[in-house]
């Protein structure tokens, strides 16, 4: 990698930052095909966001990823915001066109396509049950409205949450959506959408690393070889909720693909080029799973 007077610089906002792994992703991708770019992060605090978006533009930075704290608070330092994103209510991807600041959401796209080519799953027609109400299960829920699935339930363990991420879609879309009750007391309630769904989606952070023994509250004996079961965590490569579903019969799959895709749609963005998939994927699972062979 080298750098010098041409260098475009893209990065990543957020608070905290150190446990990003994104840098390895595309600066490897960068040097694979040649691009006189570098990622680098940014640790920004709340107060320092308007500050740190105004930079993008004096400091000419190609875009930055957006991460927590970020992804909601920056929409009003942006010129304009895609479909997505507007839709969604959040920005993981801004780029720099000349001085004017455009708010991308790649999440959604990401998640819909590692879908695709690890499950063979098409949400055409087909329910789907999502465990969470924050702004992945949002990105995660828009995007399967959009592929056309036909029915969504929202389940979260504080129901206003959920009540509120169903309100804003049916604001932006014409679309079957439940909010369904998680919690122990309320069990039946919730096996009721896990038989109804195709597709079942754990958008929480509960069982990332380091915190690999801990799981969501889940019926997971209800499941059924022909559902597929998804984590957006991918460290570990399988949280033990993953586990659980896979020794229950169901198809399962982890959040690297999201994470690989969402950033190949933001790489296109900054460079105009193609992503270099297989380099991406081998840069994100040598820094996110050192010790394994085969995730």
């Amino acid at each position: 990698m080298r750098v010098d007077g041409h260098t475009r610089i893209c990065g990543i906002f957020g608070y905290p930052v150190g446990h990003t792994l994104s840098p390895a992703m595309h600066n490897a991708a960068f040097t694979a095909l040649g691009l006189n770019f570098v990622y680098v992060p940014f640790l920004v605090t709340a107060e320092h966001l308007p500050a740190a978006v105004a930079a993008i533009r004096a400091l000419g930075l190609a875009g930055v990823n957006v991460t927590i704290p970020h992804k909601e608070a920056v929409l009003p330092y942006l010129d304009e915001l895609s479909r997505e994103a507007g839709m969604i209510g959040a920005v993981n991807t801004i780029v720099n066109r000349e001085g004017r600041l455009v708010g991308h959401n790649t999440d959604g796209r990401g998640f819909l396509k590692a879908l695709t080519e690890q499950a063979g799953f098409d949400p055409a027609g087909k329910c789907a049950l999502i465990l969470g109400a924050g702004g992945a299960a949002r990105s995660v829920a828009v995007e399967l409205i959009l592929a056309g699935v036909s029915r969504i339930f929202l389940a979260n363990r504080s129901p206003e949450r959920a009540e509120t991420i169903a309100g804003l879609l049916l604001k932006i879309v014409s679309a079957d959506i439940m909010v369904v009750p998680w919690s122990e007391k309320k069990e039946k309630l919730l096996a009721e959408a896990v038989a109804c769904a195709d597709l079942i989606v754990q958008t929480t952070p509960v069982g990332m690393h380091p915190a690999v023994e801990e799981s969501v509250l889940f019926p997971f004996i209800l499941l059924r070889p022909d559902q597929v079961v998804c984590d957006l965590i991918y460290n570990p490569p399988e949280t033990k909720f993953l586990k659980s579903a896979r020794l229950a019969g169901a198809k399962t799959v982890n959040g690297m693909g999201m994470m690989i895709y969402q950033g190949a749609l933001a790489f296109t963005l900054w460079t105009g080029h193609p992503a270099p998939i297989a380099v991406m994927h081998k840069a994100l699972q040598k820094v996110a799973w050192p010790d394994s062979r085969n995730p």
